[in-house]
């Protein structure tokens, strides 16, 4: 079987290793290079559903995360998760929590975060979850896929579908045709585009999200920190992350301003003065209408396969491992069922 995955990002490369561990000849395909779109401007919080989240379309497939991250990390060299958890505080927490979920008074508090200049009465410590960098994640994914056989093309893009009647026989590129029994498009807010010539409209559209990188003393934010004003992380010793929306103009001065401001939340928020802003970037996350994972075969068209999602850095090796056994094996994941382009038709 030949499969053609358009698009390199963390889900393009989960379906490229899953499929290609399953047997078979698989191309991977990026405009760019393998993590360079919005995987690479990812907060990347790893997590699953939490106990107060009601039950969606996509619930039994984020259920799966945390295990099958945890299997990557055997699986694939150079894989690593931060296994750090994640503490949450300002809004109200849930009465049902889910397992690893505990409310934590002021003192614990203290003993996760010591360098908090005011601790909050109560927040919810979730243990289980954690954070990646997404573009080693991503590239680890598209080595170990082509240890397993498939073919990495950088710098080529994809520019339309080629079809015999109702069914895909390839893809045309910037460097030439190739043959494909099934499409894989993982392309994200290019997805629709080529959709759209093939009857479809793919409902997804950019989100823009910042993401804001600081140097720090080591060890000055130890979990995964989420209030309404803040959502911050060490990446590395000595870097933290910051994310945040964003709905002004695409403006460079406005971007460093709001990275200002999250200078000046952070260093109110934590106990340090030597924090120094150095990055600011602007995603644009691929957004379905309903905020539901897109994923299936592309309805009236034979071979097309959809795999849109957000967040695709959370869900990629759960959706990944799905998407190969329905394309290599022929078997439909319960867990995707909610989930089929055909609910837009």
């Amino acid at each position: 079987m030949q499969v053609v995955v358009v698009g390199a990002g963390i889900v393009g490369a989960a379906v490229a290793y899953e499929t290609a561990r399953a047997g078979a000849d698989v191309v991977l395909l990026d405009k760019s290079l393998p993590a360079s779109g919005v995987t690479a401007d990812s907060f990347a919080w790893i997590g699953g559903p939490r106990g107060g989240d009601l039950p969606d379309p996509s619930t039994a497939l984020r259920r799966q995360v945390l295990q099958d991250y945890r299997r990557l990390e055997e699986e694939v060299p150079g894989l690593q998760v931060r296994w750090r958890g994640a503490l949450m505080w300002g809004e109200e927490q849930p009465d049902d929590l889910a397992p690893g979920e505990h409310l934590v008074d002021a003192a614990e508090i203290g003993r996760l975060e010591p360098r908090l200049r005011v601790r909050p009465m109560r927040a919810l410590h979730v243990e289980s979850h954690g954070a990646i960098d997404p573009v080693a994640v991503t590239h680890a994914l598209v080595r170990a896929a082509q240890k397993h056989g498939a073919r990495l093309m950088a710098n080529v893009a994809v520019t339309a579908l080629d079809l015999r009647g109702c069914q895909v026989t390839g893809v045309r590129t910037s460097a030439g045709s190739l043959p494909a029994d099934t499409v894989v498009v993982t392309a994200g807010v290019d997805a629709p585009m080529l959709c759209g010539p093939l009857g479809f409209d793919l409902p997804v559209a950019p989100s823009p999200a910042l993401l804001m990188r600081f140097t720090a003393p080591p060890g000055l934010v130890r979990t995964l920190v989420a209030t309404p004003h803040l959502e911050v992380r060490e990446a590395t010793d000595g870097h933290l992350l910051v994310a945040a929306g964003y709905h002004g103009e695409i403006d460079h001065d406005d971007l460093w301003r709001a990275g200002e401001m999250m200078l000046r939340r952070l260093t109110a928020t934590f106990d340090a003065q030597e924090v120094t802003l150095v990055s600011v970037r602007l995603g644009a996350r691929p957004m379905p209408a309903d905020g539901l994972p897109i994923t299936g075969p592309v309805p009236g068209v034979g071979g097309v396969y959809i795999a849109v999602m957000h967040s695709g850095v959370t869900l990629a090796p759960t959706a990944g491992r799905l998407i190969a056994s329905e394309i290599v094996d022929g078997v439909e994941a319960p867990e995707l069922a909610g989930l089929r382009p055909a609910r837009f038709r």
